[in-house]
């Protein structure tokens, strides 16, 4: 009963194959492929796994990606699920104005950091950062209740927009630091600390009021990017939204 979760963002899709669909089950393969390459998943890597039982993921690149990934799915008999955000799932409650315009990746990685949350102990609220093509900082309540969230763009978006909106500025890559005396630094740690500042907001917003220190925890793509310029201490996860995926996989599809 192998399970295939699938990340399809707004850069990379990224897979998972895992033995069973539960949490914490046995990881057999995992990947990535740039967009631009998924026509290429069937005939390539794809082709090589064990069929698998079930097939979920969360897509936030657009019907005409999803179409060509299913197409690519179809070497198996197996009908993919795809995760919409919903006023309510695996214990999470979604108190966005209009739940389902909520990104179903947003949706997947705060049940994923909500689950690890009560895995550790007693219910806390919870600040849940992805710092990927956009970044997007959402509050969690100790309930499980989404409180509402920031979406910002990230270090790629903000250096193109500053080099395309000002004049002979060139946007290499720099360091960050506190007190930048170059343009590349100054472009590398401004755009760093915008969004640390944004995590920090959002922080405080939590703190005031749930009454309690947030639980911090931060993943995508260039999480590790971010994790020493933050100003507080935060659990790096590289895979939250396939733990969120196994964790809604097991209420769909395990056998009860």
């Amino acid at each position: 009963m192998t399970f295939l979760a699938l990340d399809i963002g707004n850069t990379r899709l990224k897979w998972a194959h895992y033995a069973s669909p539960l949490p914490g089950a046995e990881l057999l393969a995992q990947g990535a492929e740039f967009l631009e390459n998924i026509d290429k998943l069937g005939e390539g890597i794809w082709s090589t796994l064990p069929p698998p039982t079930h097939i979920l993921g969360c897509v936030v690149a657009g019907d005409a990606i999803k179409r060509r990934v299913e197409q690519q799915l179809e070497l198996w008999d197996v009908t993919p699920q795809w995760v919409v955000s919903s006023d309510a799932e695996a214990g999470m409650t979604n108190g966005y104005d209009h739940p389902s315009r909520l990104g179903a990746d947003r949706w997947v990685a705060m049940i994923g950091a909500y689950h690890r949350m009560q895995a550790q102990g007693a219910p806390r609220p919870m600040v849940v950062v992805m710092v990927g093509t956009a970044v997007t900082v959402e509050a969690v309540s100790p309930q499980g209740r989404f409180l509402g969230g920031f979406i910002l763009p990230g270090h790629g978006i903000m250096l193109r927009a500053l080099e395309s909106g000002t004049a002979g500025l060139h946007v290499p890559t720099g360091e960050v630091c506190p007190f930048p005396t170059n343009t590349s630094d100054a472009l590398t740690s401004g755009g760093t600390y915008a969004i640390a500042g944004a995590v920090e907001c959002m922080v405080q917003h939590v703190r005031t009021h749930c009454g309690e220190e947030p639980l911090c925890i931060m993943t995508g793509g260039a999480g590790w990017k971010m994790a020493p310029s933050m100003t507080r201490p935060f659990e790096l996860v590289d895979n939250l939204i396939f733990d969120g995926l196994l964790t809604i996989a097991e209420r769909r599809f395990a056998p009860r």
